[in-house]
């Protein structure tokens, strides 16, 4: 194994596309901002959840299509959100996101995010994830998101 070679990979992959103060100055919400901008809440009602968008060149991953990070963010903030309909409150975190990746989106390509509640309880919510190709109806990744809503004990 050439662990040099890993090391060098994975420290090119983090070169410097800003000054590091400025990095380090970016508020703790703009990673969402980053990944939600150009986002659209199509549909709400209780249990599902329902949004578009296109995919913006700056979610793309080297092979020019939508990043695997950029999805699962998509998942977790979108597979979050769907508990506010059911009145869950969302202050916990993630406690599993099992996701299939079944195909490529592509710049500019008009995807649909859909999110429903399978089942919630008193401190955990499970939900199902779906991202389609919005022409044609094609389900490129798909998700089972499990979270621990962040109930508090009255003890």
């Amino acid at each position: 194994m050439d662990f040099p070679a890993v090391k060098r990979s994975l420290e090119a992959a983090a070169v410097e596309i800003l000054p590091t103060p400025m990095l380090d100055s970016l508020p703790s919400k703009f990673y969402d901002a980053f990944i939600l901008h150009g986002l659209s809440v199509d549909l709400i009602e209780a249990g599902r959840l329902l949004c578009s968008m296109a995919i913006p060149p700056r979610l793309l991953n080297t092979g020019k299509f939508l990043h695997g990070g950029a999805t699962i963010s998509l998942i977790d903030i979108v597979g979050s959100a769907v508990f506010y309909t059911v009145g869950a409150r969302t202050t916990g975190s993630p406690l599993e996101i099992s996701t299939s990746f079944l195909d490529s989106a592509f710049v500019h390509e008009e995807i649909e995010i859909e999110a429903k509640v399978l089942r919630i309880g008193k401190a955990i919510g499970v939900a199902n994830i779906d991202l389609r190709k919005k022409k044609n109806g094609k389900l490129f990744a798909q998700a089972r998101y499990t979270k621990y809503l962040g109930v508090t004990s009255n003890i």
